[in-house]
């Protein structure tokens, strides 16, 4: 449970990606009622364009929907919350002062950076190999399940996310799984998800 804006955190988080996922509305609808959508989107222009569509389908669906870096679309759009980068996340004492109501979420790559008691949760990347930061050394499914077992906040685990890692993950003391690839339209929701 989501103490400060009363509603439950999402086990199963779509995110979105300009390269990898070509249709992000596809996406979103595709996913199960009470799930979440983090937008990630570059251009500022296109960004206000999908955040409104997104915003359509997420409340016509129960989902709730994070706008990435941008409070400002995000309070525009009536979105749920702001999700942060790891070198913004100190900012989420003042997102939480302004909007009490907001889920607020941020990027984690090590366990120091899920030490941020003003956050609702951390997303902890890369858990495993992933097309979007291929330079990146996953954490793995252990090393991932450590930090999220210490971690103050909940933690989802993020990167490499598809039916065949999730599994990997059941039983971890994580409060959901995110991922781009893994939630493209026509592939099914992990069996692992219903696990957490």
């Amino acid at each position: 449970m989501n103490a400060r804006s009363g509603s439950a955190l999402p086990a199963l988080v779509l995110m979105t990606d300009d390269e990898r996922l070509p249709d992000p509305l596809a996406a979103a609808r595709a996913l199960p009622r009470g799930s979440m959508v983090v937008l990630r989107a570059r251009q500022k222009s296109h960004r206000a364009k999908l955040a409104a569509e997104l915003r359509r389908i997420t409340r016509a669906a129960g989902n709730k929907l994070l706008i990435a870096n941008d409070a400002d679309l995000a309070a525009r759009i009536g979105a749920d919350g702001i999700h942060l980068s790891e070198s913004e996340a100190a900012q989420a004492v003042h997102w939480r002062a302004l909007h009490p109501r907001w889920i607020v979420t941020a990027a984690a790559h090590t366990a120091r950076a899920t030490c941020r008691p003003a956050l609702d949760a951390v997303f902890l990347s890369p858990a495993f190999a992933t097309q979007s930061h291929p330079e990146s050394l996953p954490l793995g499914a252990m090393r991932l399940r450590c930090i999220a077992q210490m971690a103050p906040v909940p933690v989802y685990a993020l990167g490499g996310i598809d039916g065949g890692t999730a599994g990997r993950l059941a039983g971890a003391a994580l409060i959901g799984l995110a991922a781009i690839g893994g939630l493209k339209p026509l592939q099914r929701t992990p069996d692992s998800v219903k696990s957490l």
